[in-house]
């Protein structure tokens, strides 16, 4: 019960949490303005929102959340293979949630909500565990 608590509640986790506001309101602003603005369907509004805000996200995570500092290849090529796989997956996490929440009549922002909250949390589960770990 410790290790959860000492994953979850540091200077880390909170800053993972601002950034995760800021990636968030990427992620939204883009979804939002693809589906309402330029009237793409929401699986297509989600995926363009996925590609801007994973950029966003990796920079602040490896920078101010992680501070992982290296910069050489090897390091980047291992950091952004790992970090875009493990959004991949919590991308298609997000997308079976907004297509299920689509069959059921939900509406897309309260889809997206709810999915953001499942991949909130297992974002930060893979970033802290396998992507940026300490040494």
């Amino acid at each position: 019960m410790n290790k959860i608590k000492n994953i979850f509640f540091n200077k880390e986790a909170f800053m993972y949490l601002i950034f995760g506001v800021l990636t968030t309101a990427v992620d939204y602003i883009v979804a939002l303005l693809c589906f309402h603005g330029a009237g793409f369907g929401e699986i297509t509004s989600n995926n363009i929102a996925w590609l801007v805000s994973v950029a966003f996200a990796y920079i602040t995570n490896k920078l101010f959340v992680f501070e992982s500092k290296s910069f050489q290849g090897r390091v980047l090529f291992k950091e952004i293979v790992s970090f875009l796989s493990a959004r991949i997956i919590t991308l298609i996490m997000a997308d079976i949630i907004i297509w299920g929440a689509s069959e059921l009549n939900t509406d897309f922002l309260t889809a997206k909500i709810v999915s953001s909250v499942v991949v909130i949390v297992a974002n930060y589960i893979f970033s802290k565990l396998i992507i940026f770990r300490k040494k």
